[in-house]
């Protein structure tokens, strides 16, 4: 079971790199498994130097087809292959993924040492991975967007050992029993799970909305979220571009976060315009005050609470 998810920000440049920030791309560290929000392109450089490995079960999952997104797919593969890779990659992402895919290894061919799962999704699809959930929504871009929940399952309530064995369960397989939730039978009795079992926990849910003009549908997904990582590298007097571009303030990424009750939001896809990103800062905790704006290899870690 998971003890949290870190959060590292690999890119949290706009469609340009600077020198100060990369290409699209988060990773989530949770429970031994990496998944990889986005691919822009140098995506492999940025995983070595935060140290993140190229062996461990990962999942890659793609907002949209612009090339910001994406073409650092081909590289990051690659690498996987010349380093032996040998686990089988799933990844995900909207309509024309696989036909990218099929441009890319026709000629190159596809690496022979490991097996890429790869499953186009549709707005509202959910993928069950388990004990966490991939959810979609349709983001608000120029072209089909997928917006993305990370949200896991909730997790046992604790179980007090004290209170069992006051009870007269001895220790063993009615313990699970009760443990999963199932009432058991004592001397005719019957001990319901709530008697030594406390509430479920909630999980923790991660939101990544990223190429978005404020959308209702992201609000939606971003409910009570624990981190909302939003589309936000214009300062409000560039609003008009950000429109034009089918993109958000700073501001607006912060009225989302404030209306979908997020706990707290990180800025993303910073314009390379932006030189000082304290101005989006500024204007966003007007707002929202738990805000920051990413920087690569900033690393943000959730806990689950007790």
């Amino acid at each position: 079971m998971s003890a949290g998810i870190e959060v590292t920000f690999l890119g949290t440049g706009g469609s340009l790199p600077t020198r100060e920030r990369g290409l699209p791309s988060v990773a989530l560290r949770r429970d031994g498994e990496l998944i990889i929000l986005d691919c822009g392109e140098g995506t492999q450089r940025q995983m070595m130097h935060a140290g993140l490995g190229f062996n461990r079960p990962t999942t890659i999952i793609i907002s949209h087809m612009h090339g910001d997104h994406i073409l650092g797919l081909p590289g990051l593969l690659q690498t996987m292959s010349s380093l032996a890779r040998d686990k089988p990659l799933d990844l995900y992402g909207p309509k024309g993924l696989a036909s990218f895919l099929d441009l890319i290894y026709k000629p190159l061919g596809y690496p022979a040492n490991y097996q890429i799962r790869a499953k186009q999704l549709a707005p509202g699809d959910e993928v069950d991975r388990g004990d966490y959930t991939i959810k979609t929504v349709l983001a608000k871009h120029d072209i089909p967007c997928l917006a993305y929940a990370i949200e896991e399952k909730d997790r046992p309530g604790r179980f007090h050992p004290e209170k069992a064995k006051r009870l007269g369960i001895p220790e063993g397989p009615l313990w699970g029993e009760l443990q999963h939730g199932k009432p058991v039978k004592l001397d005719k009795k019957l001990i319901q799970p709530e008697d030594v079992v406390e509430p479920a926990r909630p999980g923790l849910k991660i939101v990544y909305a990223i190429d978005t003009r404020p959308a209702e549908t992201v609000k939606s997904l971003a409910k009570g979220a624990d981190l909302l990582i939003h589309d936000g590298g214009f300062a409000e007097d560039r609003r008009p571009k950000a429109q034009e571009y089918y993109h958000s303030t700073a501001r607006e990424a912060a009225l989302v976060a404030k209306t979908a009750g997020a706990k707290r939001l990180a800025l993303v896809h910073i314009s390379a315009v932006t030189r000082d990103d304290s101005v989006l800062l500024k204007e966003a905790r007007k707002i929202f005050r738990p805000t920051i704006v990413a920087k690569d290899f900033q690393v943000v870690s959730l806990k689950h609470s007790r």
